[in-house]
């Protein structure tokens, strides 16, 4: 699992992306088994180090489509998603997976309401399940739900049951999506401070801040960062695989060891796929992400790329535009029409830019190079 491997200080960050169990969990998203493996084989060439594939107890074409996967022999750890039921992990290990999560809630709303158990049972069930899959020379990530509403003592004693009893890591759920990143940083630093075991984040997006979230939790010490392609997941969705993956890069200062110039094409796959359009302002792949209107950016775009972008639009798949609209100025219509052969003064320029301005407010939109030529012209 080294692909995706995010280097600095001697601490490393593994990318695990649950896009085919928890974000076709997205209410109204079917993946057709072909979609799941070639999605899957796009994470893995992509670079990410973990693929959960879904959930082999529901039979009939999700065992199918992840016994295909397996086959597939990707460079992607490939994980199964189960509950606390040797049933579930029987399924799992028929489909023949490397590495199973085991799902069971943590918090006490949860535990009263949803398992109408008790704490003492939660950690019996866990125990045996976990126990029953070391047996078995899996990868174990022993997921708590509902993690961020949990009894922090309890959440600690959980923790610990899980890794004597052999657990590989822990999966911190935001399950709700309640935390925002200064709570994260607490609660995650807290629980990494008592307990010695690798810590995925799991957030979801509710009030917006699921990829904050994560960076929070990775900071604080947590060194898995659980995404979903396009943020897609339950409700609002998860934190976003290509908005973690770049924002470790250069909001944190990653050494990411990806393949970044697929997230364009991943993310309009799976967007197809899942039947839900990418958004032309969604972070990194949204097509406006390097598209200049305004007088002001375009001509610092021109000047330095820098002024106005984080990181190169090629870096992940997309290019530079400048739209010509009601907020560009003369430098963007000068730079345009060279683009054609046709080289305008200052005042030929601001000519055109007034027509350009009163026919972008009457048509709504910017203007297409075709217009721009008939405004030319006439």
């Amino acid at each position: 699992m080294a692909a995706a491997e995010l280097v600095k200080e001697k601490k490393k960050v593994y990318i695990v992306d649950t896009t085919l169990r928890d974000g076709e969990q997205t209410a109204g998203v079917v993946f057709a088994n072909q979609e799941k493996i070639t999605i899957a084989k796009m994470l893995s060439d992509l670079g990410v180090d973990q693929i959960e594939a879904g959930i082999p107890v529901m039979g009939g074409d999700e065992k199918e489509a992840l016994k295909a996967i397996v086959k597939a022999n990707l460079k992607s750890s490939i994980m199964a998603w189960n509950r606390a039921v040797i049933s579930d992990l029987e399924s799992s290990i028929d489909c023949g997976v490397d590495a199973v999560a085991i799902s069971i809630s943590t918090s006490d709303i949860h535990i009263k309401h949803k398992l109408q158990s008790t704490r003492e049972r939660v950690l019996e069930q866990m125990v045996k399940a976990v126990e029953f899959a070391k047996k078995h020379g899996l990868y174990i990530s022993v997921n708590a739900e509902d993690a961020s509403r949990s009894d922090e003592d309890f959440l600690v004693l959980f923790a610990k049951t899980a890794k004597e009893a052999g657990a590989n890591r822990l999966r911190y759920c935001d399950t709700v999506g309640v935390l925002e990143p200064f709570t994260t940083y607490e609660k995650v630093k807290t629980l990494r401070d008592k307990v010695d075991i690798d810590i995925e984040m799991h957030t979801h997006n509710d009030f917006g801040m699921a990829t904050a979230n994560t960076l929070a939790g990775i900071k604080a010490g947590a060194n898995y960062a659980g995404v979903t392609v396009n943020g897609l997941g339950e409700r609002a969705g998860n934190a976003a695989l290509e908005e973690v993956a770049m924002a470790l890069k250069h909001v944190m200062g990653y050494n990411l060891v990806m393949d970044t110039k697929g997230f364009l094409e991943l993310s309009q796959y799976v967007a197809k796929a899942s039947n839900r359009k990418l958004h032309v302002s969604k972070p990194i792949v949204g097509s406006n992400m390097f598209a200049h209107e305004s007088g002001i950016h375009a001509d610092g775009a021109y000047k330095n790329p820098k002024t106005y972008e984080a990181f190169e639009p090629e870096e992940v798949g997309l290019v530079r535009q400048i739209i010509i609209g009601k907020h560009s100025g003369s430098a963007s219509i000068i730079k345009k029409f060279s683009e054609f052969g046709i080289e305008l003064d200052n005042e030929k320029a601001n000519e055109i830019l007034n027509k350009v301005r009163k026919l972008a407010v009457e048509l709504k939109r910017p203007l297409f190079d075709k217009e721009l030529i008939q405004l030319y012209q006439g």
